[in-house]
């Protein structure tokens, strides 16, 4: 049985309804609700605020309100603790929430009886100045604009394989293969894959294909002396630069994420809907 839940918030939204329904729920369950310091006081509510560093070590739950972003955001918090996450769409329509908003008492029920699975997720963890950085959808070397194009080669254990000039080149889990992979050409991976995708972005080489790795080969994305100066995004976000000389190393972590999932659709019908695959032409 769940002994505490904890909220995770969309940076800019004031999801009142969302956060009423939860706290409702839990109330009734006689469960307190924890929250980040900064979310709790931004919408003045009852949650109970603790640090970013604690809030998956002290719930049995982190509930994610808001789209893939914040999802993504959860999964990060909870990396360390293994929390299992409840996506709950509050925004547009993702690949990673469960259910929307007015599921979420059914669905709350549902994981206090234990009638639910994980779905593992992998995380991949870039080495930036020495220190970890954990990305669920991916890291990508872009571009700076007015510098050079990204000159990077790759490296599986240690072995020199191939060299792209593009304008970013992105390491992807299988759950970022939907996201800025797939902008750039790669195919959709099912989550189930233990394994690493590393794809140029507006290639300028000969060679633009993409690679997929076993997740215990070594990666290391060395940076050219080519190279223009590159941002480091971590999951969309700008987590540092790099520049020529610089490498990269990344390390997958097959079972960091635990995404509640309770049978009610799979990848392929969120993928199908959020994609637009339905649209696509029919052969005859």
């Amino acid at each position: 049985m769940l002994k505490s839940v904890g909220v995770v918030l969309h940076p800019s939204r004031a999801p009142a309804q969302a956060i009423t329904t939860l706290l409702d729920w839990a109330a009734g369950h006689e469960l307190p609700v924890l929250g980040l310091v900064e979310e709790v006081g931004r919408i003045d509510c009852a949650a109970v605020p603790v640090a970013a560093e604690a809030l998956a070590g002290r719930s049995s739950l982190l509930v994610s309100l808001g789209g893939d972003g914040t999802m993504l955001r959860t999964m990060r918090l909870a990396h360390l603790a293994r929390t299992p996450v409840l996506g709950v769409n509050n925004g547009r329509l993702g690949f990673l929430a469960e259910v929307d908003l007015g599921e979420l008492p059914d669905a709350l029920s549902a994981i206090d009886r234990h009638d639910f699975t994980y779905e593992a997720r992998a995380s991949v963890t870039c080495f930036l100045d020495g220190s970890p950085t954990v990305a669920y959808n991916d890291v990508a070397l872009v571009r700076v604009p007015g510098d050079g194009v990204a000159g990077i080669e790759v490296l599986v254990d240690d072995e020199p394989f191939v060299r792209y000039a593009a304008d970013a080149v992105v390491v992807a889990t299988p759950t970022g293969s939907t996201a800025y992979s797939f902008s750039a050409g790669g195919p959709i991976v099912s989550p189930r894959v233990e394994g690493l995708l590393v794809i140029p972005a507006a290639p300028h080489s000969t060679f633009n294909r993409a690679l997929m790795l076993h997740h215990d080969e070594n990666l290391v994305l060395r940076v050219l002396g080519s190279s223009g100066r590159l941002a480091v995004e971590v999951d969309g976000q700008v987590a540092g630069h790099v520049g020529p000389g610089d490498d990269l190393a990344f390390h997958v972590d097959a079972g960091a994420g635990k995404v509640v999932r309770l049978g009610r659709t799979t990848f392929y019908e969120r993928a199908r809907r959020k994609l637009q695959v339905s649209g696509s032409a029919e052969a005859f």
